[in-house]
C-alpha cells in the first residue's frame, strides 16, 4: 500500500548528508519535528521545524538523556493507522501521526576507539535512538524509518520519483536495514560489558559467489580499515580467506625484524623465509615450493623495492600484501591490471576471534596467539644457537599449517611441509617428499609438529633423513617414547607446552 509522508521526526548525531533530504521534505510540505542540535541545523537552513518539546511538554532533561521518550512521540510512531481504537486514542491525547523517522545512534564504537574512560563510554550508549528505530521498524506498515545516512540519497530519490509516497515493500526494506543497525549497535555494547566477542553483521557486500561458483557468498565488514587497495580486481571469497591467513602469519613479524616473505595457498603457508634483504627472502620463500606458489597470496613485512618487484612479477600470483611500496616497484607491479596489490595499514584492526558455523549453532574461539609457553630441553643434547633460531621459526610456521602439520626448516627457510593429513607420520612423509622434490638436503634441518608425538615413529623417520632437532608441544602419555629415542641418539628435542592445532 502506498503511503504519503506528511510528517517526519528527525534526530541525528551526524548531520552530514542530511541537508538535501531536509530540503526535499520541506519542498513537499512535510511537517518536521526535531530535537536539539538537529533542530538548530534544520532551522539554520531556513526551514521551519517543530520542537519535540511542544509535543511532550517537557524540555530535554537529565543532561540530554531524556528527549523523545514520551507517549506523544512513541504514540505517533506506533499508532496503527488502520486500527480505530489507536486512532481515537491518538486523537484524544493530541498525538500527531509520524510518517517518517530519521535517526542515527550515538557513536559508541567510535568512542571506544578514542578513550578508555568509562564515564565517556557509558554516555555514548543511546537509548532513545534504538527505541525509535524499533518502534518505527515494528510499524513499517505505516511509516518509513531511516537509520543509516547512506540511505538518505535513496529516500530523496523515492520521494521525488513517487511524489512523497512509499510502498510497503520499500518501507519494509528500510526497516530491515534499521533493525540491522540496531542489532550491531547492541552487539558492540554487549562486547564492551561482557567481554564476549560477538561478530557484528554490517557493511554487507554480496560477492560474485562463495568458495565455488554454485555457492552464494557475502562479506560483512570494512576491509578499507585494514588495507588500501592500490591495484587489481575485486577480492573474491577465497581471496579474503587466504588474505586473512596470510595476515595472521605476518602479525608474527614486525617491520623492525629481518625481511620476511611468505606465500599462502589454500590457507596454508607453502613458502616462507627470513633473510637480510627482501629480494633474498623472496627467492628463498619461492624456492621452498615453486610449484605450489603459482596463483598464491604473498605477503611481506617490508617495503617492496624495485628489484623484488621485478622478481615477484615473474610469477603469476593473485594478491601481494605489504606495508608499503617504492614508486618504481609499484609501477612494475601495476603492469598487470588484475593483479591485486594491498597496502596494509599501520595498526590495522584484525580479527581477535574466529567463528565457525556447525550443526545448529556457532563455534567461537580466540585467535591462536603466541609461539610457546615454555622452552624445555628434553633430548639427548642441548640445542645449538642456530637450531634455537630455526626451531622458534619452525614452530611459528607450523602454527599456520592445517593439522596434522609438520614443518621442516633450515636456515630460516621452509623446505618441506605436510599439512591437513589424517596421521602425523603421513604429514612427515609428505614434508620429506616435498623437500626431496626440490632437492633440499635435510641434514641440519629442524622439525616442528603442531601437536605431540604419541609414538616415536616420527622422530625415527626424521632422524633417518638427517634431522637432529625437534620442537613439539608435548602432553602425551607416550612423550617418553620419542624423548627416549632422542636421548639415545643424542638428538635435541624441545617441548613447548603449547599446542597449535588448526582444523
Amino acid at each position: 500500500m502506498q503511503k504519503k509522508i506528511q510528517s517526519a521526526l528527525i534526530s541525528v548525531f551526524y548531520k552530514d548528508g542530511l541537508e538535501p533530504l531536509v530540503k526535499t521534505l520541506n519542498e513537499q510540505k512535510v511537517t518536521i519535528y526535531s530535537t536539539g542540535g538537529t533542530q538548530k541545523f534544520i532551522e539554520d537552513l531556513g526551514i521551519k521545524c517543530v520542537p519535540v518539546e511542544s509535543l511532550t511538554s517537557y524540555p530535554s532533561i537529565l543532561g540530554g538523556r531524556v528527549k523523545t521518550l514520551h507517549p506523544s512521540v512513541f504514540g505517533g510512531i506506533l499508532g496503527r493507522r488502520d486500527n480505530a481504537q489507536d486512532m481515537q486514542e491518538m486523537k484524544d491525547f493530541n498525538i500527531p501521526e509520524i510518517d517518517l523517522v530519521i535517526v542515527d545512534l550515538y557513536p559508541f564504537e567510535e568512542t571506544l576507539k578514542q578513550t578508555k574512560e568509562e564515564k565517556l563510554i557509558i554516555e555514548k550508549i543511546d537509548i532513545g535512538g534504538p527505541s525509535m528505530i524499533r518502534a518505527a521498524g515494528k510499524n513499517c506498515k505505516d511509516l518509513v524509518v531511516i537509520a543509516d545516512r547512506e540511505d538518505y540519497a535513496r529516500l530523496v530519490e523515492l520521494l521525488e520519483s513517487q511524489n512523497g509516497e512509499t510502498s510497503f515493500e520499500q518501507r519494509k526494506t528500510f526497516a530491515a536495514k534499521a533493525f540491522e543497525v540496531a542489532m550491531n549497535y547492541d552487539i558492540a555494547i554487549n562486547n564492551y560489558f561482557n567481554g564476549t566477542i560477538l561478530q557484528p553483521l554490517k557493511n554487507k557486500k554480496t560477492m560474485r559467489y562463495g568458495e565455488n561458483p554454485h555457492q552464494q557468498g557475502s562479506f560483512f565488514g570494512d576491509l578499507t580499515e585494514v588495507f588500501t587497495q592500490v591495484n587489481g580486481k575485486e577480492l573474491s571469497y577465497n581471496n579474503i580467506v587466504d588474505i586473512d591467513g596470510a595476515v595472521q602469519l605476518a602479525t608474527e613479524f614486525t617491520e623492525e625484524q629481518e625481511a620476511m616473505f611468505a606465500i599462502f595457498k589454500h590457507t596454508n603457508v607453502c613458502g616462507i623465509a627470513i633473510r637480510k634483504t627482501l629480494k633474498e627472502a623472496w627467492d628463498a620463500a619461492l624456492a621452498g615450493d615453486p610449484e605450489s606458489a603459482f596463483g598464491g597470496v604473498i605477503i611481506t613485512n617490508k617495503t617492496v623495492d624495485e628489484a623484488t618487484a621485478e622478481a615477484i612479477s615473474e610469477l603469476f600470483f593473485e594478491v601481494l600484501i605489504a606495508p608499503s611500496f617504492d614508486e618504481d616497484a609499484l609501477a612494475i607491479l601495476k603492469l598487470k591490471k588484475n593483479r591485486i596489490i594491498l597496502q596494509i595499514k599501520e595498526n590495522a584492526p584484525l580479527a581477535t576471534t574466529s567463528f565457525k558455523s556447525v550443526l545448529n549453532g556457532t563455534l567461537v574461539q580466540e585467535i591462536d596467539k603466541g609461539n610457546f609457553e615454555q622452552w624445555k630441553e628434553v633430548g639427548g643434547r642441548e640445542t645449538t644457537q642456530a637450531e634455537r633460531g630455526d626451531l622458534t621459526f619452525a614452530n611459528l610456521v607450523c602454527k599456520h599449517l592445517k593439522s596434522n602439520a609438520i614443518a621442516l626448516i633450515k636456515d630460516k627457510q621452509l623446505i618441506g611441509k605436510g599439512c591437513g593429513q589424517t596421521s602425523r607420520v603421513d604429514a612427515l612423509r609428505h614434508a620429506i617428499e616435498k623437500a626431496g622434490q626440490f632437492s633440499f638436503e635435510l641434514k641440519g634441518a629442524v622439525l616442528a609438529s603442531d601437536a605431540f608425538f604419541p609414538f616415536d615413529d616420527c622422530v625415527k623417520l626424521a632422524h633417518n633423513e638427517g634431522i637432529e632437532a625437534f620442537i613439539q608441544p608435548g602432553g602425551s602419555i607416550r612423550d617418553k617414547d620419542s624423548i627416549a629415542y632422542c636421548v639415545e641418539h643424542k638428538l635435541a628435542m624441545v617441548i613447548t607446552g603449547q599446542r597449535h592445532f588448526k582444523h
